[in-house]
């Protein structure tokens, strides 16, 4: 895994895993529960997309992905979202890289 960011929509999204499945998604919404303490305000699953919104120091964010395109994480209010907002996307990304490399390199480990 390496983490992509993309700003050219006006905002910051993290792009945590482009070509992963469902069991990934949970996965990384699991860390962010488990790890950073975050409560997911509103599920929307579609069928093929799920739009999870959460709140991480008190900056709305939103954990999404679609079977396409994969995981990634972006400001609530897009193109509207404050500096800090997209800042706060950069330092959840981050933390997920880490944590999904550890996890990585311990499955690894213990298939040996």
């Amino acid at each position: 895994m390496s983490l992509t960011l993309r700003t050219d929509n006006g905002f910051t999204e993290a792009i945590i895993d482009e070509d992963c499945g469902l069991k990934r998604f949970y996965e990384v919404a699991n860390i962010l529960l488990d790890e950073l303490k975050i409560r997911f305000t509103n599920k929307q699953d579609d069928f093929d997309t799920l739009t999870w919104n959460f709140t991480y120091n008190k900056h709305l964010l939103t954990l999404y992905y679609n079977i396409y395109t994969g995981i990634s994480i972006y400001p609530y209010k897009f193109k509207e979202a404050a500096r800090k907002d997209n800042d706060a996307v950069i330092e959840v990304a981050k933390f997920l890289e880490t944590k999904l490399l550890i996890n990585k390199a311990r499955k690894f480990i213990n298939a040996e």
